[in-house]
């Protein structure tokens, strides 16, 4: 039996770009960023938050419904990008679509609000608990959408989106399910949140830089992650009667043994294997672009680069990342990466790092892997190609 394919269908995401593909599109060609420094009590640090648009769509969605004053701001992210998927999609409830959408942190200003409260006042809000669960976000968004298919939720640390997706293509190919909505969603630019990236020492600290998410860059001198915020998903499905984004030629996994709680191997053991995994019987040579995870560590942005000339050898596609652009998002920055892949494919134009020596431009670009690793080596690769 021939195996049909599964295509994307329809993606929709807000962030520090915006929240539609022209506005996000338009970002992506000006060669600047969009962090910013923010307070957060006795302290501040960059950050890349929502976009004006993005965040008014947020708040019209906690508007929308007097249940949703209440959730967390996580939630109504995700619920906001499903909503313009499934209807670019063209999705009905009775289409028994599936749900996957996870964060690395979940409810994230909800915790600290409630935890707050609980010192203050020693007696815990009656919603703390239901509205912090990790299954909030997909739970919150099949009531949205009314749909009636599985719906899960997990988190992955900052391969989770792209986890979510690995999810969907099992499902889809274990004919339990045609459809699935995938995603990653993340509101972690909180106090505690950004306190605990400082105590890493992996934040950036040179506020004054042109550019102080310095990712890809493989001769900083010093740590420069940068966190940002936001929600992506895509809807996948066999075969597809809308317009075909891209199609799902491959997906790769690996976790690594670890000799420390943050850190992978020098070469990146799990990104070789996901990478090849992914590739299967594609040949490395037809792979045009890579968007890399490259959170803008010292380590983590040369172990990958490492992995990649590993499993490439002297024939590396051109490289790319958005960290340095929209911060790292966490839980969403794999499907975000996903995005400017096929943002990428339909427009047939490459965006590079601007700080980057050496830049290299793909002359086409026809195949994508999407690269996305988190705490505790969970590394996901996803191949794309254009249709």
């Amino acid at each position: 039996m021939k195996e049909e394919r599964i295509t994307i269908t329809a993606l929709s995401s807000i962030s520090p770009l915006g929240c539609s593909p022209d506005e996000i599109w338009k970002n992506y060609l000006k060669s600047d960023h969009h962090l910013v420094e923010k307070d957060f009590g006795d302290d501040s640090a960059l950050v890349a938050p929502l976009s004006d648009s993005s965040a008014e769509a947020v708040k019209s969605i906690r508007n929308s419904d007097q249940k949703y004053k209440t959730l967390d701001a996580s939630v109504l992210y995700a619920m906001q990008a499903s909503r313009l998927a499934v209807k670019q999609a063209g999705w009905e409830k009775e289409d028994c679509f599936g749900i996957n959408i996870g964060s690395s942190r979940g409810a994230t200003g909800l915790f600290e609000k409630y935890h707050e409260e609980f010192l203050r006042e020693k007696q815990s809000s009656t919603l703390a608990s239901p509205t912090t669960t990790l299954g909030n976000i997909s739970s919150w968004i099949a009531h949205d959408l009314q749909s009636e298919g599985p719906e899960l939720s997990h988190s992955i640390t900052c391969s989770t989106a792209l986890h979510a997706l690995v999810n969907g293509v099992a499902w889809i190919k274990s004919g339990m399910s045609d459809k699935f909505l995938v995603g990653g969603s993340e509101a972690s630019l909180t106090p505690f949140t950004i306190a605990q990236m400082k105590a890493l020492k992996i934040y950036a600290e040179n506020k004054n830089d042109s550019f102080p998410c310095k990712a890809l860059d493989l001769n900083k001198k010093r740590n420069s992650m940068v966190l940002g915020e936001g929600a992506a998903v895509i809807c996948m499905e066999i075969g597809g009667d809308n317009e075909t984004l891209a199609y799902v030629e491959g997906v790769g996994y690996a976790t690594e043994v670890l000799k420390h709680n943050i850190s992978i191997s020098d070469d990146a053991i799990c990104f070789q294997k996901s990478m090849k995994m992914a590739l299967k019987d594609t040949n490395p040579d037809e792979v045009d672009v890579i968007v890399m995870h490259a959170p803008g560590t010292i380590k983590g942005d040369s172990s990958e680069v490492k992995a990649i000339e590993k499993v490439f050898g002297d024939k590396i596609p051109a490289l790319t990342t958005n960290k340095w652009k929209i911060g790292h998002t966490f839980g969403a920055s794999g499907l975000l990466s996903l995005e400017l892949g096929v943002l990428m494919m339909q427009n047939e134009h490459f965006i590079n790092v601007p700080y980057l020596e050496n830049k290299k431009s793909p002359e086409k670009i026809k195949k994508i892997l999407i690269n996305a690793v988190g705490f505790g080596g969970n590394a996901v690769s996803v191949l794309l190609s254009k249709p």
